[in-house]
């Protein structure tokens, strides 16, 4: 029933969020959860990225773009959303903060991204994976747009986070926070850690790895045809020393010891 439930999620549940709901999730955004999240990840990127053009698809309220100025000035951050609503909300969220260089927000979807092949350096996106409703054609135009052997890092909540992560969450954000997001699970279609690596098979990425970072799982693909276990060696060598949380669903890697970076089960 869970399964058949998720099915019917999936293909009903709204692949960009419309208006009134932007106003709401405007809202909830804002909220210290999810703004410190916004920071990790553009501090994240920094392991990727550090320069050039970096798209954010399904870029929402905008707040992510901003985080990526405050952490990485020499990027060009461009921010897509397939929601007409979310883009001028984003537009305007910029704008009213002053950012100084507010960038590109622009209405599109993942599976059609207005970009020339090879444009870009790095790709990013935060909770928006599980509303694609083809995500095999989402992460091929994803790695048609990357440059060659740079990276895609897409974060998404889960249905299922390691007790270690939940733990730590509690700690930071308060319980009624973290049992908050585990509640947007029973409305919300998203993958298990698992699916979430097991997408990059089908792809022209060919593989791929996950891990956690606070309470978002990360799918850290590579245009370059990587083998799973030279991705997930690049995760643990380019995060070391991070705040990184520890990766789960890696098909095909070698079971190999808990560097510093990551939280042992």
């Amino acid at each position: 029933m869970k399964a058949r439930w998720r099915q019917y999620l999936r293909r009903w549940h709204p692949e960009g969020i419309p208006w009134p709901g932007t106003i709401l999730y405007n809202a909830v955004s804002r909220t210290s959860i999810f703004q410190k999240h916004y920071q990790l990840v553009a501090d994240d990127l920094a392991h990727y990225c550090r320069s050039g053009r970096v798209l954010d698809i399904g870029t929402g309220p905008g707040w992510l773009l901003l985080a990526l100025q405050r952490s990485l000035p020499e990027v060009d951050a461009i921010g897509v959303d397939i929601s007409a609503s979310m883009v001028s909300l984003a537009t305007r969220n910029l704008a009213r903060v002053g950012c100084r260089r507010p960038g590109e927000v622009r209405r599109a979807g993942a599976d059609a991204l207005p970009f020339p092949d090879d444009s870009m350096d790095a790709v990013v996106s935060t909770g928006s994976l599980h509303h694609w409703k083809d995500p095999v054609a989402g992460l091929n135009e994803v790695h048609r747009v990357l440059k060659p052997d740079r990276y895609a890092l897409l974060y998404d909540l889960v249905r299922k986070v390691p007790p270690q992560v939940s733990r730590r969450s509690r700690a930071e954000f308060g319980v009624l926070r973290t049992a908050l997001l585990s509640l947007h699970s029973l409305e919300e279609p998203f993958y298990s850690a698992e699916e979430m690596a097991a997408l990059a098979a089908g792809t022209r990425f060919g593989s791929g790895a996950t891990r956690f970072l606070g309470v978002l799982c990360c799918l850290v693909l590579q245009k370059g045809g990587l083998s799973p276990a030279a991705v997930d060696q690049d995760i643990h060598d380019r995060c070391a020393g991070s705040r990184a949380a520890p990766r789960v669903g890696t098909p095909g890697t070698r079971p190999r010891a808990h560097p510093p970076w990551e939280v042992a089960p």
